[in-house]
């Protein structure tokens, strides 16, 4: 399968490697990159979730669940074209692609903010507490396995 995919990305791959991109960019740009999606726009949406969910004053509440109903589709956004640019980077440096435990986190992660996406696009089932709760947690499982991925990234980084 590795190698199919390689196949299918190396096209894409060589044309981004037409620009002469530095060293550095290629091998660090998608760990930086994320590591602001991840942190910032990641614990700001689950800050805002929580907050969303626990506050005791209704108006708060709303304005953390706006906030987060903000931020959150804009930082899985970046999630998935992010893990596109750091698959694509793997490539340019002629590096394997679905050996690592950080590929894998990352697959795990996205297909976490998909299934909570989903739930969120059928309004919590109009408003079931039960996928309310399950969002909360997938969520924060999400975020918990996204710092996982991104301690293997740099080890993976500091490796190649």
């Amino acid at each position: 399968m590795g190698i199919t995919l390689r196949a299918y990305l190396e096209p894409i791959a060589n044309w981004f490697a037409q620009f002469d991109l530095p060293e550095p960019i290629v091998h660090w740009g998608h760990p930086v990159m994320m590591a602001i999606v991840v942190f910032v726009m990641g614990g700001a949406a689950a800050y805002a979730g929580w907050q969303g969910r626990l506050a005791t004053d209704e108006g708060v509440a709303v304005e953390q669940k706006q906030a987060h109903a903000k931020i959150a589709p804009l930082m899985y956004l970046f999630v998935v074209l992010g893990a596109t640019g750091g698959i694509l980077s793997l490539v340019m440096q002629g590096e394997p692609i679905l050996e690592s435990p950080h590929f894998w986190t990352g697959v795990g992660a996205i297909a976490l903010l998909t299934t909570n996406a989903l739930i969120a696009a059928t309004k919590f089932g109009k408003d079931n507490q039960a996928l309310r709760s399950a969002h909360a947690y997938i969520g924060s499982t999400a975020i918990v396995v996204l710092i996982v991925h991104a301690v293997f990234g740099v080890q993976l980084g500091l490796s190649i």
